[in-house]
């Protein structure tokens, strides 16, 4: 079966609730979407923003105080905001590149060695049974490692062993200085084929959010090698679907996922900074025009908060004084920036008891864009 890169990209925005926002939990929309990406702590409020009818802050305050809704470095070895029921399995698949990206480098320049790590974890786990900032696990750590190894030491354990970052305050949850506490979801039992199934378990999810995709794709979604995720999806045998995607490429996908017709309307949306739906994927043309690409992903890796106008990057926006500035890459229509002005609006209102200036440490970023289309929209 074929599919047209118009179906893909609607094929992608409905499983990430950006055809139409939804009635629904933060947290079970948490759970819908797969992942939330969440360097920036605005970044899984605004995401849910898009996607969630009604959607309160406060309901994602509450989700990350219960620990529903936890974040932790996961896939693509950055911090993402999962559903607690989902964390355990995300991270054993997710185990051979924590441990290959985590416990070489600035961990090993600090004289330390794998085995070294693989042995202070325990001991961690049971020092972070109660939330603990990151000054504390350092100065557990000199007295394990020696005060200058501690930096080194830290580096690596706090992505590679399995660590919550617990909410601090501020206006989303989390505030400049971490703390930590230890994923407490019993033991992980050892073994290659116990990550090979997290890793099916990890595919499975991954193209029920945001398929269908290819080999490349479900690696990048997740920073794994390739060759794993062929034997995943091989041996998920009837588990998955083949599709030819417009450009020859074979797609996977899970039978009966949903996949709207190409003329399905999609509504023009203010994406959040690092928003999944626009990193999950190898190929990210779906979402983002080649020769914009690089606008809005920057060299140090920094993604813009963007317009979505037909399912598709348009152009950037940032929180100002007075509303929302948006510089779009191309002509709009009018109705178009209609559409925009309602959403700046609904956005302004989320970001005023919160941060109404949010992302501003990025804003950089903005004299290095080629000249375009500037509206300050009111909110």
């Amino acid at each position: 079966m074929d599919i047209t890169a118009q179906e893909l990209n609607r094929a992608t925005l409905g499983r990430q609730l950006l055809l139409g926002r939804e009635v629904m939990e933060a947290g079970e929309a948490v759970r819908r979407v797969v992942a939330l990406q969440a360097q920036h702590a605005a970044s899984p409020y605004v995401a849910l923003w898009n996607r969630l009818a009604g959607f309160a802050p406060a309901e994602l305050d509450a989700a990350f105080a219960e620990r529903a809704v936890v974040k932790a470095t996961l896939m693509r070895i950055t911090l993402h905001a999962v559903h607690a029921d989902d964390h355990r399995v995300f991270r054993e698949a997710m185990q051979q590149t924590l441990y290959a990206s985590r416990l070489g480098y600035r961990f090993a320049a600090a004289g330390l060695t794998p085995a070294d790590g693989e042995a202070l974890v325990p001991g961690l786990l049971d020092f972070a049974d109660r939330p603990r900032t990151a000054a504390e696990v350092q100065d557990w750590l000199a007295e394990r490692v020696g005060e200058e190894k501690k930096a080194g030491a830290w580096w690596g354990l706090k992505a590679y062993a399995p660590l919550l970052h617990v909410p601090t305050g501020g206006p989303w949850s989390f505030g400049a200085r971490s703390s930590f506490v230890a994923a407490r979801t019993g033991p992980v039992p050892e073994g290659r084929e116990t990550v090979a199934e997290a890793l099916r378990h990890l595919v499975l999810r991954c193209l029920a959010g945001f398929g269908p995709a290819s080999v490349a794709d479900v690696a990048q979604f997740a920073m794994v090698p390739r060759a794993p995720v062929r034997r995943a999806l091989l041996a998920l045998d009837d588990r998955v679907e083949q599709l030819r995607g417009p450009d020859g490429t074979v797609l996977y996908d899970v039978p009966g996922a949903s996949r709207p017709p190409a003329d399905t309307p999609a509504p023009p949306r203010l994406m959040a900074m690092w928003d999944s739906v626009l990193l999950a994927h190898a190929d990210r043309s779906r979402v983002i025009p080649p020769a914009y690409r690089r606008l809005v992903i920057r060299v140090n890796g920094d993604v813009l908060p963007t317009l979505l106008v037909d399912g598709r990057v348009a152009g950037v926006w940032r929180a100002v004084d007075g509303g929302v500035e948006a510089t779009a890459f191309h002509e709009l229509p009018g109705a178009v920036w209609d559409g925009l002005a309602a959403e700046a609006a609904s956005l302004t209102a989320l970001l005023a008891g919160r941060d109404p200036e949010v992302y501003r440490r990025y804003h950089h970023w903005w004299p290095k864009l080629p000249d375009g289309r500037v509206r300050l929209l009111k909110g």
